[in-house]
């Protein structure tokens, strides 16, 4: 399948250590799309509210974070204090139970990739893989044997390379662009395509592939 992609990609979001399996009181979940390979969910905390998870979390996790803020995670004796950003991604493996709390006087929005399988094995690999020939805008933000994470950037009309995607990824929009809003958040499939940012303004992404 060979296309070309008209976009504008928005710049990512945060991931955050909070285990939103189990959330009571300070935590709003919104389901954005349920899978066989991943459950998406964006997680809103209240500010000043603890949110324990008595359970844990079952499932490893990609977290992006949606908005600039502080956070605690307490297991058990252990407390760690967390500084996010808007746009940063982080990997969170299952866990025992812990408490989260938003520290910010403001809601932090988490955007939650729940990995409900384990690797199939090694991951194919394509001559045209966007990093490879088309590096200028694809760069990889880390990469382990569920996931690999890509953060993408095009300059305003900015043509790219034809590349292919031969994993399924979750892809979330930092910005408006020509084709999404700013935090939307997509489930994109394997192809062939060309992309150009039509727009006036950079267009920021991150695309989560799953292995």
């Amino acid at each position: 399948m060979r296309k070309t992609l008209r976009l504008a990609i928005p710049a990512l979001a945060l991931i955050a250590t909070l285990g939103a399996q189990n959330p009571t009181g300070a935590a709003a979940i919104t389901s954005k799309f349920d899978t066989p390979q991943v459950r998406v969910y964006v997680a809103t905390l209240s500010p000043h509210t603890p949110v324990p998870s008595r359970n844990g979390h079952a499932t490893n996790r990609v977290l992006i974070y949606l908005d600039n803020g502080s956070m605690t995670r307490q297991d058990g004796d252990r407390k760690a204090e967390l500084e996010i950003h808007r746009g940063e991604v982080r990997w969170r493996p299952a866990s025992g139970a812990y408490v989260a709390e938003n520290i910010s006087d403001h809601p932090i929005r988490i955007l939650e990739i729940d990995l409900k399988g384990k690797p199939s094995g090694p991951a194919p690999v394509s001559k045209l893989d966007p990093t490879v020939v088309d590096a200028k805008h694809y760069k990889v933000e880390f990469e382990n044997e569920q996931v690999r994470v890509l953060r993408v950037h095009y300059d305003a009309h900015d043509q790219g390379v034809e590349h292919e995607h031969i994993l399924n990824r979750v892809v979330l929009y930092l910005n408006d662009q020509t084709a999404a809003k700013a935090d939307d958040v997509r489930m994109g499939g394997p192809g062939v395509h060309t992309e150009r940012n039509n727009g006036d303004q950079p267009a920021d992404r991150i695309a989560v592939e799953i292995k």
